[in-house]
């Protein structure tokens, strides 16, 4: 809640049952977040590898929000009528490989 890109100050709500329910849904994102977190934290220490995290430097604790920032380059491009999958670079599809079947079949 105290990143600048959550938009908290827009929400304005008086009622206490909104209120309420603004709070269990903000909890609920975050309890699935938490849980995407340490399912590929535990990933890596199964295959023993790391990734860079945003300085360069080899991790196996990874933010989810940092995979996310990873995955912002990847472009799905239709170029005369060939579709391709753009950036998807080696790094990108080790860390896929961690990930389930659903998140796999959207990149690839």
């Amino acid at each position: 809640m105290k990143d600048p890109l959550f938009f908290t100050d827009s929400f304005f709500v008086e009622k206490p049952e909104r209120i309420e329910t603004m709070l269990f849904l903000m909890s609920l994102c975050l309890l699935i977040y938490n849980l995407g977190q340490r399912e590929l934290r535990n990933c890596l220490k199964r295959v023993k590898k790391g990734i860079n995290n945003q300085v360069g430097k080899v991790t196996l604790r990874p933010t989810l929000r940092w995979i996310f920032q990873c995955f912002q380059g990847i472009h799905y491009v239709i170029l005369n009528g060939v579709e391709q999958i753009v950036n998807l670079t080696e790094e990108r599809r080790f860390i896929l490989s961690l990930l389930p079947a659903s998140c796999q079949r959207y990149y690839l």
